[in-house]
């Protein structure tokens, strides 16, 4: 599904991915923890194409084709996902508009109205996402809780293949994470061939949607593998433990 081999990644002439390498295939989970600022998010904006991010080197490769060059429109069209650590609001873009034109990117046909209408307010009700936020503009006005659901709800709706969860967990109250991840495994277990990437600084998550690989993240590249018990090690011990590093530092 997603291979990352050796990538090196600067932002205003700071490296903060340094020769990343992971391999991810049809159907696994990954989780991804670390200290602050050991470039968690970096990897999930780069995999997206954000252009702040520029690769020095390395290969991102999707689906057996090499991605590094692709717009963040068609690497979406292709099927892959960022649910984003912190969703922007947009004024004047109704949420409903923006999902049905986001479908029909990804369709040869259009989708029908009845049949969209139909499936939002299945999904949205499974959420418990209130039905104003259907049609509100997209996160106007919305709670932190709000706009995490509104990324699922985007999830069930246009289908990727591989998605990125970049620390869905904050901003989510106990009930409201347990029903997102009920949302989620609902999905996964529809489309076993999708691939996931948990980014989190927390194992809670994990208890939900649970990865078969966890790995820890320490100045730009993975430093260790492990599954769910090294993430509740982690929880126990901290990185500075696990990993003898300085509890203090930032590592960028």
């Amino acid at each position: 599904m997603l291979k990352i081999d050796k990538l090196n990644v600067i932002v205003k002439d700071k490296k903060i991915l340094n020769d990343f390498s992971i391999d991810i295939k049809d159907g696994e989970i990954h989780a991804i923890m670390g200290p602050n600022g050991t470039g968690k998010s970096t990897l999930s904006k780069v995999i997206m194409g954000n252009k702040n991010y520029k690769i020095e080197s390395g290969k991102i490769v999707f689906n057996g084709d090499v991605i590094n060059d692709l717009e963040t429109d068609e690497r979406a069209r292709r099927g892959i996902f960022l649910s984003m650590q912190n969703p922007i609001s947009i004024e004047g873009v109704q949420n409903s508009e923006f999902i049905k034109t986001a479908i029909n990117a990804r369709r040869n046909t259009p989708i029908g109205l009845y049949e969209f209408i139909k499936e939002i307010t299945a999904k949205a009700s499974e959420l418990d996402l209130k039905e104003d936020m259907i049609h509100r503009a997209i996160n106007v006005g919305a709670s932190g809780g709000e706009r995490k659901k509104n990324e699922v709800l985007q999830i069930s709706l246009l289908k990727p293949s591989f998605i990125i969860l970049d620390e869905l967990d904050s901003g989510l109250d106990v009930d409201s994470l347990k029903k997102v991840c009920e949302s989620l495994n609902k999905y996964l277990e529809e489309n076993p061939k999708t691939s996931v990437l948990i980014i989190t600084h927390y194992p809670r998550i994990l208890e939900y949607i649970k990865p078969r690989y966890v790995h820890m993240m320490v100045n730009g590249k993975i430093v260790k593998t492990g599954n769910l018990t090294l993430a509740l090690e982690i929880e126990k011990s901290g990185y500075s433990d696990t990993f003898n590093i300085s509890e203090n530092k930032v590592y960028e």
